[in-house]
């Protein structure tokens, strides 16, 4: 267990969005965590069904930001950070929850390891809910995974925690995209820092749900947006760039394929001429 003393608050961060049939096991968890000392944070962006009831039911145990207009999860946790006081930032999705020593394990963490900036935890899935196993192709690395970030994402926002310090170095999440929005964060971040894994499942992530955002179809066009953004950003190694345009050329040849095959020539054309930029 963390001992308090030696280790930083953590100020954890759920964004939330007409959740409210699932709301309260992610909340219910942050809640059972022991050993740090910790504010939750939840901000209700602009839901329409029983959140605002849910929310009030915990009184002071947590504090709740409400947005008027549903603006996206981007704005939202960079509106829960800037509101937030802990050293440690941990953020939570409202269809996903923690088990118990989740922050524990990560305080200490941090505390053993002063030079880290940000690390994850292993993770369960469960999707339709029943509990189903990742393929060795989902299997999380540790240390600089930048490169083989780029085809897909490795990091799970609820599996995060991060010092303080490293999310306002970066500017938080680009408000910009409000799918893929972890995608890009995570290249920023594994470009120029390591992120470690905690090699314990410590979360269970749901997935299968109507409402999951990352059922969208649009996520590789953003992947290519934010892979072009990296390598006009004149941060990356000559190995990370090499690697940048490989993947960059690859999600775009698959892109234009299938706008093709739907009748979107202009868009096949426009994607198949940005892989031509980078022969």
């Amino acid at each position: 267990m963390a001992d308090k003393k030696n280790n930083p608050a953590v100020s954890v961060i759920i964004p939330t969005y007409n959740r409210g049939w699932i709301l309260k096991e992610a909340i219910d968890s942050v809640l059972a965590q022991e050993g740090v000392d910790l504010e939750l944070i939840v901000v209700d962006d602009g839901s329409t069904d029983d959140t605002a009831d849910i929310l009030d039911s915990y009184g002071d145990q947590i504090r709740v930001i409400g947005r008027p207009a549903n603006d996206g999860v981007s704005a939202a946790r960079n509106q829960g950070v800037a509101a937030s006081t802990g050293a440690l930032i941990a953020f939570l999705d409202s269809d996903d929850w923690w088990l118990k020593g989740k922050l524990s394990i990560q305080a200490d963490f941090f505390h053993t390891h002063p030079d880290a900036l940000i690390c994850q935890t292993d993770e369960l899935w469960v999707r339709n809910g029943v509990r189903v196993n990742p393929k060795k192709y989902h299997k999380k690395p540790s240390g600089m995974i930048f490169e083989l970030s780029l085809s897909r994402c490795l990091v799970s926002p609820s599996a995060v925690m991060m010092r303080r310090s490293l999310f306002d170095t970066v500017g938080g999440f680009d408000e910009r995209f409000r799918i893929c929005e972890d995608y890009d964060l995570w290249l920023r971040i594994s470009c120029e820092h390591p992120i470690y894994l905690i090699d314990t499942p410590l979360i269970v992530k749901r997935g299968g749900h109507p409402d999951q955002i990352s059922k969208d179809v649009g996520l590789d066009k953003l992947r290519i947006r934010s892979i072009t953004q990296m390598m006009e950003s004149k941060v990356l190694s000559p190995d990370q760039y090499a690697a940048a345009v490989r993947i960059l050329k690859e999600k775009c040849r698959i892109y234009a394929s299938g706008c093709r095959k739907r009748g979107r020539q202009d868009e096949a054309r426009h994607y198949e001429e940005l892989a031509g930029r980078y022969d």
